[in-house]
């Protein structure tokens, strides 16, 4: 491994192996099956390996290089392996500091396998599935309670009503996180905004009505406008969003709040709201509102 590995900022493994079918390539799907101890990853954490790259982490640099000559050993006789390091490990010379125990599945997949197939198709439907594997088969299904793998949300989406320093702070954090981020500015200029986002000038409707917020999808409304927030509030506090915040003084939060009321919106959609935006961390400038914001949306999902 090189001296930086930017490649374990990575966590959802899905974008490279849909890359990797789509070069007719194989790949080495590398899965933390059980785990033990105070490590920095969990159950379900995952590298994925091919002949020439390697993406995601499972113990913070401790064992990654070694995980990568063995995924390159199955994936050159495509036997799947299970590794473990830590307590009672074979491998004495690679330690874990943190004392625990990692027990790992190590696969080849191919580019036809159906498991590629179906997380892909998963993907396109916003579907939240859960991969299963025991190194033989392998298979892709609903979540359920009980299901035991690693479970498979659809890619977190965020929707920014606005365009101000705060507002394209909030994107751009929204982005860092990894995350698909949309932003809306109705009547906005035909330049796009400065960031590599969805942009949208149309009125708040016709942007609900493209966009189709679903309960993986966070909603942002940050405009200033108390007629523009409250419009934007309606549509999202309809919708079943996983996350509606709105920036603004708490001192408008009484109003904001009778306009929505009389706007037919039941005291259940009214409690999803999240008013002022963010948690209570003290921010101030707009990269520190965007922190509080984007954390209190990973606080929701989590």
């Amino acid at each position: 491994m090189s001296d930086w590995y930017p490649a374990g900022l990575e966590d959802d493994m899905r974008p490279r192996l849909f890359a990797a079918a789509d070069r007719g390539e194989p790949i080495v799907l590398v899965t933390i099956v059980a785990a033990d101890g105070g490590g920095p990853r969990g159950v379900g954490a995952q590298m994925a390996i091919t002949a020439t790259e390697a993406a995601g982490f499972l113990s913070g640099g401790c064992i990654e290089a070694d995980v990568i000559l063995h995924a390159r050993a199955t994936l050159a006789d495509g036997q799947f392996r299970e590794i473990v390091y830590g307590r009672g490990s074979p491998y004495v010379d690679t330690k874990l500091p943190c004392g625990g125990r990692l027990e790992l599945l190590i696969e080849r997949l191919e580019p036809t396998d159906r498991a590629i197939h179906d997380l892909r198709l998963a993907e396109a439907r916003r579907q939240r599935v859960v991969y299963v594997s025991d190194g033989r088969r392998r298979s892709v299904g609903p979540a359920r309670t009980e299901s035991k793998g690693r479970d498979y949300p659809p890619r977190q989406r965020l929707i920014v009503i606005g365009s101000d320093p705060f507002a394209l702070a909030i994107a751009g954090q929204g982005l860092n996180a990894g995350w698909r981020v949309d932003l809306v500015r109705p009547k906005g200029p035909e330049a796009p905004p400065p960031l590599p986002v969805g942009y949208h000038r149309g009125t708040i409707a016709e942007a609900f009505s493209h966009l189709r917020p679903d309960p993986w999808t966070a909603i942002a409304v940050a405009t200033h406008d108390a007629d523009l927030d409250h419009d934007a509030l309606v549509h999202a506090l309809k919708s079943p969003a996983g996350y509606v915040g709105v920036l603004g003084a708490r001192r408008r939060l009484p109003e904001r709040m009778r306009r929505l009321e009389a706007a037919g919106l039941s005291a259940e959609a009214l409690s999803r709201l999240k008013a002022p935006i963010g948690l209570a961390i003290g921010a101030r400038t707009p990269a520190e509102v965007a922190v509080a914001v984007i954390g209190e949306i990973i606080a929701m999902r989590r």
